[in-house]
Order: structure tokens, then sequence, then C-alpha cells
């Protein structure tokens, strides 16, 4: 069996947790952006922070990511949305057109889509040569390596949805006037290759998952349960990072203003 095979698709939070915790890790994440951006802490740029969103059609990821940077300072972050490459991105390396947008030292970016696009919509809709989506597993991985040891905190998501679940947002979509323009003929086409793209994205994993930037496969049946899954684990492979380049990881925004309430209570009390 593989990753999907056993990913649990049951998980469910109700309103008022989904709230709770999406406003604590919103703090959070905002906390550990300013660090990075050196507007907190000791004043230095950290690395830069690299959100990579995959997965099926009408899976979650538009949400996740408004989940994501939608409290942050819009100055403090870009989203980037890729589709097939344009004439000229085909001229160069399947890498070249992603230079472009990556985050620099204290920066935070957002690819919806990515380089994955290569051993995946390319390999199954055969835009790439066996060869070339072969090779591409060596020098994806070469890639993010290079980018983690040098510049970047790499996060990878996978968020994935039944075949069921994929169709009932589909026709949801359809009805809705105000979003029917992100449903496309492809779309409908694509489910039918569904089986085709689990299997990519099971060689995927295993052969790009790696000690810097390992994947999160997120159930995304419930939308609430999978925007605070990719929020709480983000916060969790940025404090890994911080960690893995020696900076310092901030204590909880909300435990030091606790402490701060206490002394000042403290002080009126000597008062």
């Amino acid at each position: 069996m593989g990753i999907l095979d056993k990913l649990d698709m049951s998980n469910r939070l109700d309103r008022d947790e989904y709230e709770k915790r999406l406003a604590q890790g919103q703090r959070r994440l905002s906390q550990l952006r300013l660090h990075l951006g050196g507007l907190m802490g000791s004043g230095t740029l950290g690395p830069g922070l690299l959100v990579i969103m995959e997965g099926p059609d009408a899976s979650g990821k538009g949400g996740a990511i408004k989940a994501l940077v939608g409290h942050l300072d819009p100055r403090h972050y870009k989203v980037v949305s890729y589709a097939k490459p344009t004439t000229q991105e085909k001229n160069h390396h399947f890498l070249w057109r992603f230079y472009r947008e990556l985050p620099g030292l204290g920066e935070m970016a957002v690819f919806d889509r990515s380089w994955y696009g290569r051993v995946l919509v390319e390999r199954v809709e055969g835009f790439a040569g066996k060869a070339e989506w072969k090779r591409g597993y060596k020098a994806i991985v070469d890639f993010e390596e290079s980018l983690c040891q040098e510049s970047i905190i790499l996060v990878k998501f996978w968020m994935h949805v039944s075949d069921d679940e994929q169709l009932r947002r589909f026709e949801g979509r359809a009805s809705d006037p105000l979003k029917r323009w992100k449903l496309t003929e492809e779309d409908w086409r694509n489910r039918e290759k569904n089986r085709l793209y689990d299997a990519a994205a099971e060689e995927m994993f295993s052969r790009t998952d790696h000690r810097y930037a390992p994947w999160d496969v997120i159930g995304g049946e419930q939308k609430r349960y999978a925007r605070i899954a990719v929020v709480e684990t983000t916060i969790q492979r940025v404090e890994e990072g911080m960690l893995r380049w020696g900076i310092e990881v901030p204590q909880h925004v909300d435990e030091i203003e606790a402490r701060l309430k206490r002394e000042r209570s403290e002080r009126l009390d000597i008062g």
C-alpha cells in the first residue's frame, strides 16, 4: 500500500475548534515570519521560507494558502501560481522559470503548483518523455538540497481528496457563478486519470522526500481540518528549519504576553 492508500481521510474539526486553532496558528506563524524577516528577535535576516502546494484539482490548495498567508502583511509574502510553461520557458531547463520567484533571505513565497509538474502532469499527459521525467527526480532533489543548504526553508504539501469529494466540489463550482471560472473541461477530463496521477504521486514521494524537505501529505476531505493541518505543519517545519540554521526558536507570543502581564501585575502589587 502506498501513502495515499493509508491516508486517513476521516479527520474532522468542528467550527469552534477550527477557529480557535486557526487564530493560534496564525499568530505563531506571524511571529516566526517576523523573526525570519529580521523584524523581531536579533534583527538578522534568516533564511527565506518557501511553501509548495501540490495535489489534485479541487483538493483545497487555494483555501489552505489563504489560511496560511491571509493574515500576514501583504508586503511580506508572495503567492505564485504556475500553469503550463510558455514557449520561452520551454526553451530553457524546466527549473528555469521557478528561479525568478524564489524567496530571498527573510522573504516568503507560496507556490501553487511547482517544479513537480515535471514528474506529475508532464509525465501523465506525455508532455515530457520518459527519459526527461525520470531525470527530473534527481534534478529536483539536487536543486532543493542546494536551496535548503544555502538560503531557504522548504515546506512541501500534497493535499488529497477522494474521487467522490472531488466530484462534489466540481459540481459546487459548476453551480456557483463566482466559482465557475475555476472549473475547466481539462479538470473534468483529468478525473479519468486520477489513478495515473496517484501512481505518479507515490513515486514522487518516494524519490523526492529528503531530510531537508520531506513531503507532508494532508487528507483534505474536510476543508477545516486540512487548513489547520497545513498551518500547524508549516509552523513545525519552520521551527525545525530555524534550529537547523542555528536560529533560536522564540517563545510563543501568547506565552510572552502572559509573562509580561504577570510581571505588570506583580509590580502593581508591590507598589
